[in-house]
């Protein structure tokens, strides 16, 4: 049976600027040598310079992989709750029906060209943000719209999602760090303890 595999990828640490740190083209480098024994058919990229700058980074390690933009992997909030959690009740001040139904949009653009399956056998790579692998791993495991808000993942963490026809989708990995030291690890996220 014929499976999409995909890769989910948070873009490596970036400055305010969106251009990647030197710790952000680490550990896109370090990524990459991960992947590159996979046969990765295309590295699919956000529009945004960090996204960017990632998967060309991506790219280099992975020889016969084509490198392309993907607008539906851009950053965006993929759902606004009827109710907020009252933890971030600040995050989603001033968000209204307009905003709701563009995130609604947005999502089931996300969802509609990567969340299926393929049709044949592919291996890709989605470099793009913590809330679009949070979308996709929330629609994978079929959890309610709402829980997107509390997954998070890591600068250059993996993150892998099959799909097959008649299938449910499988989620085999979620902000696996493995491939990065432990100076690399857990940025992106805010502060705390970290195993």
């Amino acid at each position: 049976m014929a499976t999409r595999h995909v890769h989910l990828v948070r873009h490596g640490a970036a400055d305010a600027l969106g251009r990647l740190t030197g710790a952000g083209e680490r550990q896109s480098e370090l990524l990459g040598e991960r992947l590159a024994a996979l046969p990765i058919d295309t590295v699919w990229h956000s529009p945004l310079p960090r996204a960017v700058y990632s998967a060309q980074i991506l790219g280099t390690r992975l020889p016969g992989a084509e490198v392309r933009e993907a607008p539906e992997l851009v950053d965006h909030v993929p759902h606004v709750p009827a109710e907020v959690p009252p933890g971030w009740a600040a995050f989603f001040d001033g968000y209204g029906a307009a905003e709701a139904e563009a995130a609604r949009r947005a999502a089931d653009a996300l969802t509609g060209r990567f969340a299926r399956p393929a049709g044949t056998e592919t291996h890709e790579v989605l470099v793009t943000h913590a809330y679009q692998v949070a979308w996709l791993v929330r629609d994978a495991l079929g959890a309610p719209p709402s829980r997107w808000l509390g997954l998070s993942c890591g600068n250059a963490a993996l993150t892998v999602i099959e799909y097959r026809d008649g299938d449910a989708p499988t989620l085999l990995l979620h902000n696996d760090m493995g491939h990065l030291p432990a100076d690399l690890r857990w940025t992106g996220f805010g502060p705390g303890a970290r195993p």
